[in-house]
């Protein structure tokens, strides 16, 4: 295995050593952001006359051209991507490729390209939030009278609509978003230059290959910035977040759609079926996601794992890093893009929602507020309420049975006029109070999230 070093070792190092090192396969996943520090880093070394700017310029075409022909033009007999890039280097400018390496380490360099490789995957990954709200919020819209349960526990608690629900979502995801233009923010930082730990000898300009790479500034200390791998803990720590509120979409959608509830059909696009059973229509990538979320949770605890024990300086164990990196961000952008094909092909089974609030005894509160509001304590209310509902299932009946006649055997000191608000829409109708999902609260909360959705990032509101 090709290795850029061993200068002062005179035996190989055994083939299970080599194996168990090389990284390569991995480090593929950025040998693009790889390519642009190191055009960078050329275009420096020649500005400041490190090297001469015919070298440098040589150094460049060289990178371009290996950028032309693509990771498969890369000899991955190697020990990691920075190797493959400077050999093929090396096989098409000559000799001079080796002072591509001058003042600078693998150390920062692997360091540059995964913060590079990060912002890359942020810009996809904010898309991919953007696209999905934007399907929450047009269904919301179309569906914010629907009538469903609403449930605490996983038990009918009160009355509301389709679209409130998926509002839900939609404001979990704003969340992410915004934590995710801040980890952008966070990571935003050049190590570029620092090379081993303790930066160069040579006159180099750090600032430069900054702002050339898009970074707000070089980190100050070339300690910190080839020893911290916190960009990387706050990347999983955001996926992992993200990827919790995508698997509680995907626990609804794997519920909703079975016979017991009934209230979602999923597209036969984004389902599987049984090879026993010909009947089935499984939703399996609800279930995928819900099962790789715990994938995307562990690999924030393995680099937690690595890190906590690592002194500052390089050490190997960082090499750690990029899988689950890399791992985690392409559940989320696959995830993100499956809950969307989803729901925009699902179809809604509206009636069995409406129809599923009847009987269900969840406008119990209402009639508990409307005791409230007519001056008798709400404790008291709560409990004559409560009384109500004894009663009822005493005679096999529903609030929404209840007449004039029944209402007087079971609770006399309750007004005929109580009986008014026992019907869920008329209870959803009532819940006015913002962020509530009555018709004139959802169109503020409606109106909002559009407004938000419109804006380029991601604006902090909860």
């Amino acid at each position: 295995m090709k290795k850029l070093w061993g200068g002062a070792f005179s035996e190989s190092t055994a083939d299970l050593v080599d194996r168990f090192g090389q990284s390569i396969k991995t480090d593929l996943h950025f040998w693009q952001e790889d390519l642009i520090g190191s055009v960078a880093h050329a275009r420096m070394l020649g500005e400041t006359g490190i090297i001469s700017k015919d070298e440098a310029k040589i150094l460049i075409d060289g990178l371009e051209k290996i950028h032309e022909e693509g990771p498969r033009a890369l000899d991955i007999d190697v020990e990691d991507v920075h190797t493959a890039i400077e050999l093929r280097l090396k096989e098409i400018v000559g000799d001079v490729a080796g002072k591509l390496h001058t003042a600078r380490s693998r150390n920062d360099q692997v360091a540059t390209a995964a913060r590079l490789f990060l912002h890359n995957e942020l810009l996809i990954v904010l898309d991919l939030i953007k696209s999905l709200q934007g399907v929450l919020l047009e269904q919301a819209t179309a569906h914010k009278g629907a009538l469903m349960p609403g449930y605490t526990h996983q038990q009918h608690a009160q009355p509301i609509t389709l679209g409130f629900h998926l509002m839900g979502h939609f404001w979990g995801l704003q969340r992410n978003g915004w934590r995710a233009e801040r980890l952008f923010e966070l990571a935003n930082y050049s190590p570029l230059g620092a090379a081993a730990l303790a930066g160069t000898g040579f006159p180099i300009d750090r600032h430069m290959t900054a702002q050339e790479l898009g970074f707000t500034a070089p980190i100050p200390n070339a300690l910190d910035a080839t020893s911290d791998r916190s960009f990387i803990l706050d990347a999983l720590h955001v996926c992992a977040l993200i990827m919790i509120d995508l698997s509680r979409i995907s626990q609804e959608l794997v519920l909703w759609s079975g016979r017991e509830f009934g209230f979602i059909k999923l597209h036969d696009s984004v389902t599987t079926g049984s090879s026993i059973m010909p009947q089935k229509r499984n939703p399996d990538m609800a279930e995928l996601i819900r099962g790789r979320t715990g994938r995307v949770i562990a690999n924030w605890v393995t680099m937690a794992t690595v890190m906590k024990g690592l002194p500052l300086g390089y050490n190997r164990d960082t090499q750690e890093d990029k899988p689950p990196l890399f791992d985690s961000l392409g559940k989320i952008k696959d995830s993100l893009q499956l809950i969307q094909l989803q729901l925009e092909s699902c179809e809604w089974q509206l009636q069995t929602m409406a129809n599923s609030t009847r009987g269900d005894f969840s406008t119990a509160t209402d009639l508990a507020d409307f005791l409230a509001a007519s001056g008798m304590p709400f404790r008291e209310a709560h409990e004559v309420v409560g009384k109500v509902v004894i009663g009822c299932n005493e005679r096999g009946i529903t609030l929404e049975d209840l007449n004039e006649s029944n209402l007087k055997e079971i609770a006399p000191e309750i007004p005929s006029e109580a009986l008014n608000v026992l019907k869920p829409e008329d209870s959803v109708r009532r819940r006015e109070s913002y962020g509530g999902p009555g018709p004139k609260a959802m169109a503020t909360q409606l109106a909002l999230a559009a407004e938000l959705h419109a804006e380029r990032g991601f604006l902090k509101i909860a």
